[in-house]
């Protein structure tokens, strides 16, 4: 396994839209699916994530991994991965403190639907469908909005975006001076 560099705010890739990842090309498609997974796990991991989208490191492909650490109600522990995932729907309203591995020591309350509904598949190319809601729900939505070029800071007022303004001109200038990567 290796850790791959994460991608940092001012990096244009992160406003890019990934592509959905096709199946057909069989086990050595697989392998380097798998491969990519591990690194990004790995790399998550590193960065004390909790989820990380392929664009996060440079791999514009439609896929998440998420590991949310203690089991919580109805949802497996340990690591998840899922492929070209989509929304299916949202509904209710939850505020919650966010923070982003592309986007170092910067938080802030964002708002999002409070439960999902997401269908995907996983590494062997099996349709997953299910709902999801609380912290499950949140990171799906940072990490699928990712995937679309969407990033958390977006969801902010113009006044809490101003707050941040001279951290973000700080990560642009990191971003421009090492390529992207962190």
């Amino acid at each position: 396994m290796g850790r791959l560099p994460i991608r940092i705010y001012g990096d244009e890739i992160l406003r890019k839209k990934a592509e959905p990842i096709d199946f057909v090309n069989g086990e050595l498609h697989k392998s380097r699916l798998e491969k990519l997974v591990e690194d990004m796990l790995e790399t998550m991991y590193a960065g004390d994530g909790i989820g990380l989208a392929a664009n996060q490191v440079g791999v514009l492909e439609r896929i998440i991994v998420i590991d949310l650490g203690e089991a919580q109600p109805g949802i497996e522990s340990g690591p998840r991965c899922y492929i070209n995932p989509e929304i299916v729907s949202r509904a209710g309203v939850d505020v919650m403190e966010e923070g982003c591995l592309s986007f170092p020591n910067i938080h802030a309350e964002v708002k999002r639907p409070s439960e999902i509904e997401v269908k995907a598949l996983d590494l062997e190319g099996k349709s997953l469908h299910f709902q999801a809601d609380g912290l499950f729900a949140r990171v799906l939505l940072h990490e699928i909005d990712h995937l679309d070029g969407v990033l958390f800071i977006d969801y902010l007022s113009p006044m809490k975006k101003l707050l941040l303004r001279d951290q973000l001109k700080e990560l642009e200038k990191r971003a421009q001076m090492s390529g992207g990567r962190e």
